[in-house]
């Protein structure tokens, strides 16, 4: 959808209009999901042209730049995780600006008969909407460059660029092989219904779509704008000016020198009970956006929460489970059996890179924190219950 004054259908809002003479389509909107119904529009222009120059040159430098900025930043203590929403809005008025002044005359591609325009026309939703696909594709970052980062960071050893370059390609590429594969039950399927895409929907529309300001109110466009120059100059504080507000720990402030209140109320190394944050990264960094996640999912959420850190945790923790009293609370560490930090040099083979089983039955095994302990077997357990989840919610009955 572009800059052609394309709305919702008089049916569902009789403020705004069709442009059907422009080459619009309006489906029947019976999606099953009254969320989607209230958000997404029925309406489809297969004339406007989708894979152009400007899609292609802002999405791939957008997927690039976003990819690194967010492995950049996922080495803070507390993740900041940028998300495609941002390249969302960049991208708008850049598209703007390419499309009003790119030459608009045709290109020939040597030694072909192929040839495409830098400037087709307006700049359109749909290619805003592949722009913003393309950096969605980079903004979880690559997994596999943890591995890359361990090896020179923790065993400082080199690790020539191709081998990295070819496992980073080889997780991704696996990744979006297994997608495919599913793509009729995670994509095509309209009960699957992802409600962050929602959120950029409602975006979308509220950038692109002209809309009758009432007397007295704000357009969505509007409302954004202030809403984003609020957030943005809000972020000085916690940011620059004041970065203690991220984390406020009041049972720390008050018992300074009490090793167990700092483990109870840290928000960093401890079970953060009486700790909160004025921070939005501080809420978001993790589990991603409260404002679109469904609140039976938030619900599920806490209630997994409070269960892990304030009922399992504390139960190993008292029981000594895995000898828990000789490390951290909470911590992504490795430690010895005397609780200090582990020495991998000791148990690696400096020729061959391998794991020296002698030195390792000597040496210690490695130990790792109850809290480390419960999120590993959780994420490993989050899997078989993800292929439960939909077998038996989504699977044929007979």
């Amino acid at each position: 959808m572009g800059d052609v004054a394309v709305q919702l259908p008089p049916s569902a809002n009789p403020e705004l209009a069709v442009d059907t003479a422009a080459g619009w389509q309006i489906e029947e909107n019976d999606h099953p999901i009254e969320e989607v119904r209230l958000t997404v529009d029925p309406t489809d222009n297969p004339n406007l042209p989708v894979l152009t120059f400007r899609t292609w040159l802002l999405g791939v430098i957008s997927c690039v730049l976003l990819s690194f900025a967010n492995m950049f930043f996922g080495y803070r203590s507390n993740q900041l995780s940028i998300g495609s929403v941002c390249i969302q809005i960049i991208t708008l008025p850049i598209g703007r600006f390419l499309a009003a002044t790119l030459p608009k005359k045709d290109i020939k591609v040597p030694l072909t008969r192929w040839s495409f325009s830098l400037n087709p026309g307006p700049f359109s939703m749909k290619e805003h909407c592949l722009i913003t696909i393309f950096a969605s594709a980079g903004a979880g970052g690559l997994y596999a460059i943890h591995i890359v980062t361990i090896v020179k960071a923790f065993y400082h050893r080199k690790i020539h660029p191709i081998a990295a370059f070819l496992l980073a390609q080889c997780t991704q590429l696996l990744g979006y092989g297994w997608a495919g594969l599913y793509r009729k039950y995670l994509v095509e399927s309209p009960y699957m219904w992802w409600p962050a895409n929602l959120v950029q929907v409602s975006l979308f529309k509220a950038l692109h779509l002209k809309e009758k300001r009432k007397r007295g109110t704000l357009t969505r466009f509007q409302f954004f704008i202030v809403v984003f120059i609020s957030s943005f100059a809000y972020y000085a504080i916690p940011g620059f000016l004041f970065p203690a507000i991220s984390t406020i720990s009041v049972l720390c402030l008050i018992f300074k020198k009490s090793v167990t209140m700092q483990q109870i109320g840290s928000g960093m190394r401890g079970l953060g009970i009486g700790s909160f944050g004025i921070e939005w990264s501080t809420v978001a960094g993790f589990l991603g956006s409260p404002l679109a996640t469904p609140a039976t999912a938030i619900f599920n959420i806490m209630l997994s929460f409070v269960l892990g850190i304030y009922v399992l945790i504390p139960i190993g923790y008292r029981a000594n489970a895995y000898n828990a009293k000789r490390f951290p609370l909470v911590s992504s560490h490795v430690f010895d059996y005397s609780g200090h930090p582990y020495n991998t040099t000791k148990i690696i083979n400096d020729n061959t890179f391998t794991l020296n089983v002698h030195e390792e039955e000597s040496y210690s095994k490695i130990n790792i924190s109850i809290t480390f302990v419960l999120t590993y077997g959780l994420s490993f357990a989050s899997l078989t219950a993800s292929v439960m989840h939909v077998a038996l919610y989504d699977g044929k009955y007979e």
